[in-house]
């Protein structure tokens, strides 16, 4: 245990996703170690995102704006929602320039191991943006591990019977991974090849 302040910061340093204790304690030592107008800076950019962030209150995305720049853009295709689980993901699919429509985060997967299910999910939000008729596409791009599998299955079978197409990414990310960490090409060929998972819309 160290003495007063740096410890507090390696404590919640510690609470970060992905940073253990030695991990918390370097970075505590680097900022310690730091010029102060590089402290001011990164205490300031904190202030910012804690006092100015936001999400989008149409697809969830993070935002400065009530609505983010996507949705506000009339230049984006109105007809296809691409459904993601984190904000990251929409930055992903953007890289790969092969999605013009909009997007819905939905703050996660379906997990039981961790309490969550689609409740605690934007599922319900998703469904009430397709009372929307001119949406004819929802194209499921969760990550391709087991969470993310069952959360699209889930949804599929949600959508079913609401009369628009329900597709999903193709084969070729790599099971088990998260879509942030997938290249732009590999991300782009299995958005282009993504596959149809509902039976055909009668019309």
């Amino acid at each position: 245990m160290y003495e007063g302040p740096i410890q507090t910061l390696i404590d919640e340093l510690g609470r970060l996703p992905g940073v253990g204790p030695k991990g918390a304690q370097r970075i505590a030592f680097h900022i310690l170690e730091s010029d102060k107008a590089d402290v001011a800076r990164l205490a300031d950019a904190l202030r910012e995102v804690a006092e100015k962030a936001r999400f989008c209150s149409v697809c969830f995305n993070v935002s400065e704006d009530e609505t983010c720049r996507i949705c506000a853009d009339p230049r984006r295709e109105r007809n296809a929602i691409c459904v993601v689980q984190e904000s990251k993901d929409v930055m992903a699919i953007e890289r790969t320039r092969e999605f013009r429509g909009l997007y819905h985060v939905l703050g996660g997967a379906i997990s039981p191991i961790d309490g969550i299910g689609p409740n605690e999910l934007r599922i319900r939000e998703l469904c009430q943006r397709l009372a929307d008729t001119s949406i004819k596409e929802v194209i499921l791009a969760t990550n391709p591990n087991l969470e993310g599998d069952a959360t699209a299955t889930y949804i599929s079978r949600l959508l079913d019977p609401m009369g628009v197409i329900v597709s999903k990414l193709a084969s070729g990310l790599p099971v088990g991974g998260d879509l942030e960490y997938a290249d732009e090409v590999t991300l782009g060929r299995a958005f282009a090849g993504r596959r149809r998972l509902n039976a055909e819309v009668k019309t």
